[in-house]
């Protein structure tokens, strides 16, 4: 890929931004991924790429008793969208199940990781995966997306995506009570009725081919799909108990041990 006057993979663009923020902020990086659509399996052949990433820093900063920063908006342009986390707002995130972070946890695009990391995703994090907060999380977007972006009569294709992708989500959740794959295609094979996956497969087939900004005639046998399962996710997230972990010791163990070490 070109940009700017660099010219090779994406993978080493993405290394050498990682090695930019660390100096220049001097900080620790722990995990970097892709996220959004190229994460997701339907990117449109002009996405951009969006880069995330969650780092540490000194103890010092954590002990400070200014006002601290706990993220960190690297770059957004046509190519890249950078963005990162601070490990602390990352553990909290995880004692709430943030659906996003677990998706973060999961990419299947990862372009630099830890062992520290992956350590605490395995035998710390990952424990805290909630099915409420996070169907709640998955309904919310499929419900805003769907009547921000679908109910004209002529719509962008990607953006049914951006809401079938959440019902499956929640599809998953309702029957396997555990993070949903990140990956699109592996949502359709598990959990989407067969009677749906001829729509789907064509509407994938006509989206890839498709540019950003592309619109074509809404799709009725999909939106009826749509608007029974926001109708049935909305009425069972809103019976459900909260099943979030109270539990702070072992995700505050870690975050003590990573400072620490930084």
């Amino acid at each position: 890929m070109k940009y700017e006057e660099f010219e090779g993979p994406v993978e080493e663009l993405v290394l050498l931004k990682i090695k930019e923020i660390e100096e220049k902020e001097h900080i620790k990086v722990l995990h970097v991924i892709e996220s959004g659509s190229r994460a997701w399996g339907f990117a449109s052949p002009d996405s951009d790429y969006d880069v995330r990433f969650i780092y540490v820093r000194d103890m010092d900063f954590y002990l400070s008793l200014r006002d601290t920063k706990d993220f960190i908006d690297w770059e957004l342009n046509e190519v890249l969208d950078i963005n990162g986390w601070d490990l602390k707002k990352a553990l909290q995130h995880f004692h709430k199940s943030n659906a996003t972070l677990f998706e973060w946890s999961n990419s299947p695009v990862v372009y630099y990781t830890t062992d520290a990391w992956k350590n605490l995703y395995s035998k710390v994090a990952q424990n805290y995966f909630a099915c409420k907060p996070s169907l709640y999380h998955y309904y919310g977007t499929a419900n805003k997306n769907y009547h921000e972006y679908l109910m004209d009569d002529m719509v962008k294709y990607k953006k049914y995506f951006y809401v079938l992708r959440p019902i499956l989500a929640c599809k998953w959740i309702e029957e396997k009570k555990c993070p949903p794959p990140v990956l699109f295609d592996e949502l359709v094979n598990a959990v989407l009725e067969d009677d749906m996956k001829a729509a789907v497969e064509d509407l994938l087939a006509k989206k890839v081919k498709m540019s950003e900004a592309d619109k074509a005639p809404k799709i009725e046998k999909i939106n009826q799909y749509i608007e029974g399962k926001l109708s049935y996710y909305k009425a069972l997230v809103d019976s459900m108990a909260d099943d979030r972990n109270p539990d702070w010791k072992a995700l505050e163990t870690e975050f003590r041990k990573l400072v620490t070490e930084s």
